[in-house]
């Protein structure tokens, strides 16, 4: 039996980590989307940080333009980042929590605890004309926050999962497959990502409810031994398989 094919979103903010590293315009993010599209990326995703660690200013009108892609535009939930969402109009805005200690984001956004900061912050991206997303932990009042604030989709948080072993995350694997299909039932598009990998990813492409899987910084770094392009090909191979899909 044939399942349906999962989307592919590539996060390339750690080209421009790269790029950040030593100054200069090298290795150009759009580029590596380029690439990733050819690759058979079905979107590009890309961070800008409050601080401006990785993607700048300038690189979100080039992705938004140059990359044949829908681009998913993760933002914190601030008033900068929904005026630069307004400006720029990606398909997607993906609000995820923030930290300016953190090396990358820790945890889900806390869209229960933050109902009534959030709710005008999501009418004015959907306003703009973006498709907002949440970045949430695979938890109940989390999806049903994210249903009442009127967010199409959300995007579950693997980072758990992927650290763990064993048993422990056989038992995180099923937390989020739970997660997905309540987040399904609730009318919510559902996507996952942070931390997948080559060695962890199929468990997670095989959730039915998964629409679109996320994957970045392992990519990036794949990328280095095999080549961004036969990177994304084989992570694309893996969530075929992992669906029962023919290469």
């Amino acid at each position: 039996m044939t399942g349906t094919a999962l989307r592919l979103g590539v996060n390339i903010d750690h080209v421009a980590t790269i790029r950040n590293a030593r100054g200069g315009d090298y290795p150009s993010p759009l580029r590596a989307a380029q690439i990733a599209a050819k690759a058979g990326a079905d979107g590009i995703t890309a961070h800008l940080r409050e601080d401006r660690r990785h993607i700048k200013d300038a690189d979100i009108p080039l992705l938004r333009n140059e990359v044949k892609l829908p681009l998913n535009f993760e933002m914190a939930a601030t008033a900068e980042m929904v005026a630069i969402a307004a400006e720029h109009k990606p398909h997607a805005a993906c609000i995820v929590p923030e930290k300016r200690e953190e090396v990358t984001t820790e945890g889900g956004l806390d869209a229960a605890g933050q109902h009534n900061r959030l709710s005008p912050i999501v009418r004015e991206l959907v306003n703009a004309g973006c498709r907002v997303s949440l970045f949430i932990e695979a938890d109940s009042a989390q999806l049903k926050a994210a249903a009442s604030l009127g967010a199409p989709v959300v995007e579950l948080h693997a980072g758990r999962y992927c650290e763990l072993e064993g048993a422990a995350q056989q038992a995180e694997l099923e937390r989020i497959t739970a997660a997905a299909r309540e987040g399904a039932a609730l009318g919510l598009e559902i996507h996952i990502g942070h931390g997948l990998t080559f060695e962890n990813v199929k468990p997670i492409a095989a959730i039915a409810e998964a629409k679109e899987l996320n994957i970045g910084h392992f990519l990036i770094a794949e990328a280095i031994f095999l080549g961004l392009g036969p990177a994304v090909q084989e992570m694309r191979r893996l969530m075929n398989e992992a669906r029962g899909i023919s290469q």
